[in-house]
């Protein structure tokens, strides 16, 4: 619990990553760094795929619609929340001089996205519309 609270303090004060550990290479920090724009540009993808089903499927019915659209929200949403936690992990173990943190989310990510795209091709080939 104390790491989880320290570890969302520095999502808010990142200069107290340096307090620990030795500065890295820049470079590492620099990639650290469009890692955490790459997930922040998945986030606002999947967000932005959540308000198209949901403003531009009306054909759809409405339990199929909202639930595709969540679940992309949700995961954009989840996704912007890793991309800050990933960013603040990778900084300190870099600092640190220890190994790179893992993580389950991407394969999290990965199936969410397979899921709603499976879904997707049933409606795209059977037309499933809300009547």
């Amino acid at each position: 619990m104390k790491s989880v609270v320290r570890s969302l303090r520095l999502w808010f004060a990142p200069q107290r990553v340096r307090e620990e550990g030795d500065t890295p290479d820049y470079r590492f920090s620099l990639a650290n760094e469009r890692t955490f724009l790459a997930w922040i540009r998945t986030a606002l993808a999947l967000i932005g795929g959540g308000f198209a089903v949901d403003q531009f499927l009306p054909g759809l019915s409405w339990g199929v619609r909202a639930g595709l659209a969540l679940a992309l929200l949700a995961a954009g949403v989840l996704c912007a929340l890793r991309a800050v936690n990933h960013w603040v992990r990778c900084e300190r173990a870099m600092r640190r001089g220890e190994s790179l943190p893992v993580s389950r989310f991407p394969t999290l990510l990965g199936l969410v996205v397979a899921v709603v795209a499976v879904v997707m091709v049933v409606v795209v080939l059977f037309g499933w519309e809300g009547r």
